[in-house]
């Protein structure tokens, strides 16, 4: 593509559609915690694509409008910078995840919108969750449709591997190994937790390697009075 295609394309199909990300800190929350934690899920996965509010163009034309998912993973593209994801630059490779967090403005019709175009243009699993009910809808892709999903506590995504729990009256979200999901305070909480351990072990370390000479040199103080008195400490 040359740059004059580029800044027609950047034209035509441009990144911003002029809406907030969130509207209120209850629908931002959730969103950071959700795509910040997914991108160290897949951290060492080049070809793990993850995003948030990123307007998806799923096909080349202005007739279609774009959606800008709240969270969007893909599976098959390479990680790095993007303006917008459109899919025809991309491999034709659609999201596959979807995460939708509903703020007060979402309204019926438009959430049915989004469900159609999600159904249409190839996600293979679609949530919604609503941080005021605590409430996890999900749609997983069964004979060519989204389907909803009636059961979602203790339900493990088949791409993602995470397992979602709602029935402590919150969504928590656990990865494979079993950590849950965690805000970014308590990640820098964690990660001090852990340098703190860290430290006190190196200084336990430390105190046993000062020991260790201390006894070194009390054996080797001893050995020379020994000698100094004419006995082989080898011989005692």
């Amino acid at each position: 593509m040359t740059i004059f295609e580029q800044l027609d394309e950047d034209i035509l199909f441009p990144s911003g559609d002029g809406k907030p990300m969130a509207e209120n800190t209850e629908q931002y929350r959730p969103i950071v915690i959700i795509k910040e934690n997914l991108e160290i899920l897949f951290a060492e996965d080049d070809n793990v694509f993850i995003a948030g509010d990123l307007l998806w163009y799923p096909v080349h034309s202005q007739l279609i409008s774009p959606t800008a998912p709240d969270v969007m993973v893909v599976f098959g593209r390479p990680k790095g910078k993007r303006s917008s994801y459109r899919q025809w630059n991309e491999e034709n490779i659609p999201p596959q995840i979807v995460f939708e967090i509903l703020s007060p403005s979402n309204d019926a019709k438009e959430m049915e919108r989004k469900l159609i175009f999600y159904n249409t243009y190839g996600v293979e699993e679609y949530y919604i969750y609503n941080p005021q009910t605590f409430q996890l809808d999900t749609w997983m892709r069964q004979n060519r449709n989204l389907t909803k999903l009636w059961e979602m506590d203790g339900f493990v995504s088949p791409r993602l591997g995470v397992k979602f729990e709602t029935a402590q009256g919150e969504l928590i979200i656990y990865r494979p190994d079993g950590q849950r999901f965690l805000s970014s305070i308590e990640l820098d909480q964690r990660f001090q937790q852990e340098r703190t351990r860290a430290q006190r072990a190196e200084l336990l370390l430390e105190q046993e390697r000062q020991l260790a000479e201390q006894e070194r040199q009390r054996a080797e103080q001893m050995a020379a009075y020994l000698r100094s008195i004419g006995v082989d400490p080898d011989n005692i």
